[in-house]
Order: C-alpha cells, then sequence, then structure tokens
C-alpha cells in the first residue's frame, strides 16, 4: 500500500492527561525519515526543555490552537506563536515549550532526518 493513515489517539499519550496530551505517530505511520507528533498542553503546562544535537534533527513546531511560548535558551530569547503559526528549529538550539495562555493549546511537531 502506498500510504498509511492514523488517528491522533491510537497510539497511547506519552504525558500525563493532566497536562494535555502528546502522541508521537511516527510507529504508526511507519515513518523512516520524519517524526511527527500532536501535542496538547493545558493552560500552565509546558513540554520538556531538551535540544536535538544528538540525534541532529531539525524540528518545526505548527500551532494548530491557542497561543505558546518557546523558550530559546542558547539564544535568550522567548518566541511567542499563534494560531496557524510555526517555528523551525536547528538541532542544537535548546528549546522549551510553555503555554502560558488561559485556553488549551494544540500543535503538530514534526521533526527530520531520524
Amino acid at each position: 500500500m502506498g500510504y498509511d493513515t492514523v488517528a491522533k489517539t491510537d497510539p497511547d499519550s506519552v504525558i500525563d492527561e493532566e497536562w494535555g496530551g502528546m502522541w508521537f505517530l511516527k510507529d504508526e505511520l511507519g515513518t523512516e525519515e520524519l517524526g511527527i507528533s500532536v501535542l496538547e498542553l493545558e493552560p500552565e503546562g509546558k513540554g520538556m526543555e531538551h535540544d536535538e544535537s544528538d540525534s541532529g534533527q531539525e524540528e518545526v513546531y505548527y500551532v494548530v490552537e491557542g497561543t505558546i511560548d518557546v523558550e530559546l535558551a542558547d539564544a535568550d530569547e522567548t518566541v511567542t506563536l499563534e494560531t496557524d503559526e510555526a517555528i523551525r528549529l536547528d538541532a542544537e538550539e535548546t528549546r522549551q515549550i510553555h503555554n502560558r495562555g488561559d485556553e488549551r493549546a494544540k500543535l503538530v511537531l514534526v521533526g527530520a532526518p531520524l
């Protein structure tokens, strides 16, 4: 078959429901060179601070709903993204996502190469 489909909730979330949810879709879709995840953060929720130096993976965060802050530790800067905005991050950039808004935020996270 030349395609695969998946629902966000086919895999289990890797974070506690209390904070939102994060679903890794790579395995369900059988991708070999591309990672894709859905992240939902409740107000005051945050992602894990990290970089992708070891993997060399470039990442793109696209905001589907809400407003989030992306703290960039290496640049000593915070970038605020609203619905329909995106950011591309070098592998070496240390980043952490925060939802400081009053509504749940929903993002699509894409990374390559794996």
